[in-house]
């Protein structure tokens, strides 16, 4: 994970932006099953960084990025800071809108080079080429050395880079990206997203990124919104969205929490690193990261047993005190979710229900959290 990333998540106080609200309510009627599907959002959102859009499939994220685009033309109104991009009669086109997109596929002009698509989007903007940012874009992303093949001498990664930084040639006053790892094999995304995280971190423009992986959007967002059927079911920090107990919109085999702390140890012998975090510390496997760097960590529910007492004959390294926050069974009635407070932050625990009645946990509860295992998000 980029420096740049994690050093402005310790300077959250830092001069920022001032936020951006969208308002979005939308009615697309689908004649041929004679239904419709409706969006109702009205959400304030960071004026930098990277906010997910995040949900199952068919929860509106897509058709949300592409209403702010202008590239859906169904009836509703649009408003962004005030701004009326639709309502009525009015339909402000999408060349008219300040806005680049990233679309899951390239999309590049096939009979230009790498270089011809970037100048192309100079042009598009109607704005003056502004050099330095020029060339910190081509660095960023790392195409220098494309800028002269056609797209079909790209790898897939290399023509996504060069059409996010087509994008940001137009100079919006906000980046849409819609899933644009989704196209991508595994060895292309790890190839992409070092230059993802170096852009998120570096860049002025706010990037909407939609997108279905938690991974993605734990690796690359600090603000996320979730969609559920069209409406917002929860929106803040990654931090605190992914720390709620809410099955509706986390399939339960991703249950968990994000946690951000520093290295504060390394221990050669056993190959693992001691991170901090607000609530205590853990023990992971050592990624060869710096003493002091900042870092986020990912816990899942499935990881987490509860203890009454801290019990030292275990293999169990990760024990953190606790106290119980909040209790969900499911519908079933055989899983119990608990929500514990560690610090100022949350840990969530899977048990099964007959667990959960056998120590009898009650909100308030002092009991200790064992956490077998610790993943690095990287």
């Amino acid at each position: 994970m980029s420096d740049r990333i994690l050093e402005a998540r310790l300077n959250p106080d830092q001069e920022k932006p001032a936020p951006i609200r969208i308002k979005l309510r939308l009615i697309r009627p689908d004649t041929q099953k004679n239904v419709g599907f409706s969006l109702d959002v009205d959400v304030v959102i960071p004026g930098s960084g990277v906010t997910a859009i995040f949900g199952h499939s068919g929860s509106g994220k897509t058709t949300f990025l592409r209403c702010i685009a202008g590239l859906e033309k169904a009836s509703g109104m649009l408003d962004v800071n005030g701004s009326i991009w639709q309502s009525g009669k009015t339909f402000l086109p999408a060349y008219k809108r300040p806005i680049g997109y990233v679309f899951q596929e390239a999309s590049l002009f096939a009979h230009l080079t790498a270089s011809d698509n970037l100048q192309y989007a100079i042009k598009r903007s109607g704005l003056p080429k502004n050099n330095q940012n020029f060339k910190n874009i081509l660095q960023t992303l790392g195409i220098e050395n494309v800028l002269q093949r056609y797209p079909h001498e790209l790898s897939g990664g290399e023509r996504q880079r060069v059409a996010i930084a087509r994008a940001l040639l137009i100079q919006p006053q906000l980046l849409l990206m819609d899933e644009p790892l989704a196209s991508l094999d595994m060895a292309r995304k790890q190839e992409i997203l070092p230059y993802l995280e170096n852009l998120c971190a570096t860049s002025s423009v706010p990037i909407l990124y939609v997108s279905h992986s938690i991974d993605e959007v734990v690796k690359l967002a600090d603000h996320v919104v979730v969609l559920d059927q069209g409406k917002v079911a929860a929106s803040g920090s990654v931090t605190d969205v992914f720390s709620r107990i809410n099955p509706t919109f986390q399939p339960e085999s991703d249950l968990g929490v994000i946690l951000d702390g520093t290295v504060i140890e390394r221990d050669t012998r056993w190959h693992l690193s001691r991170i901090a975090f607000d609530g205590g510390d853990l023990w992971l496997r050592d990624t060869g990261d710096e003493i002091n760097r900042p870092v986020r960590v990912r816990v899942l529910a499935r990881d987490v047993s509860i203890a009454l007492d801290n019990h030292h004959d275990t293999s169990i390294l990760n024990k953190i005190p606790v106290k119980v926050c909040e209790i969900f069974t499911t519908d079933e009635g055989t899983i119990t979710i608990v929500r514990l407070n560690a610090g100022e932050s949350y840990i969530i625990a899977r048990l099964t229900a007959k667990s959960a009645h056998y120590l009898n946990l009650t909100p308030g509860m002092p009991v200790w959290a064992q956490i077998k295992s610790v993943a690095l998000v990287q």
